[in-house]
């Protein structure tokens, strides 16, 4: 089929399963300016990691800001531009915030301005929404399922929609981040709030994750042409 822009209808899976896309689902075009910003981010995230494990948190506080950046901008000019909105964004968004978080969470760990315990929750919430997220793409995808296809971000078949909590507890994981890479600079590093930020970063952790336990099928639409 043809480039289509704005004619899809999105359709909730009902019942017990999600349902499979058609074989007319929609092809878009991934060159967005917001996934290249999402694109960017993901570069962004190594660069962070190598400068906390070299202890450089004067640079890597800019960096991070800069990742900031582009995760604002990213999300208004796919709110206000409709030709930049795309399917491929509504998951490389969120996983663009899942790697930098992971790799900014490890190397803070590995820096002891984070708590073990902390960095394992987060990853292993990560890690379950991204396998879930592969999954879906799978559920969604029409026969014949190849290789080609499953990997070809051209072809659309289902939005991801983040619970409310979920922004949330993204939010409050970035202010952690802020927070504990500003602390050896600063020299605030064991500071009773920051302790008090680690408690409730890991509540919102777990809130999240029941979110989307519970309200799983509510945050995927399947594409259909």
């Amino acid at each position: 089929p043809g480039p289509a822009a704005g004619e899809d209808a999105a359709a909730e899976a009902r019942g017990g399963r999600w349902g499979k896309a058609s074989a007319t689902s929609l092809y878009e075009n991934p060159w967005t300016i917001p996934n290249m910003l999402s694109m960017t981010r993901i570069g962004l995230a190594p660069v962070l990691g190598y400068l906390i494990i070299e202890e450089d948190f004067n640079i890597a506080l800019g960096v991070f800001a800069l990742a900031g950046l582009t995760d604002l901008l990213d999300g208004f000019i796919a709110r206000n531009w409709a030709n930049q909105k795309s399917a491929l964004g509504s998951a490389l968004d969120p996983l663009a915030d899942k790697i930098l978080i992971s790799i900014l969470y490890i190397s803070l760990t590995y820096a002891d301005l984070i708590p073990v315990p902390l960095t394992y929750m987060i990853i292993s919430r990560d890690v379950m929404l991204i396998a879930a997220v592969f999954y879906v793409r799978y559920r969604t995808l029409p026969t014949p399922r190849t290789l080609s296809k499953y990997f070809n971000p051209c072809y659309a078949t289902a939005r991801l929609k983040p619970t409310f909590i979920s922004k949330v507890n993204t939010a409050v994981q970035l202010i952690l981040v802020a927070a504990s890479l500003a602390a050896p600079v600063f020299n605030y590093a064991d500071s009773i709030y920051l302790q008090i930020l680690w408690c409730f970063t890991a509540f919102t952790t777990a809130a999240s994750a029941y979110s989307y336990y519970h309200y799983g099928r509510k945050t995927v639409q399947v594409i259909k042409g």
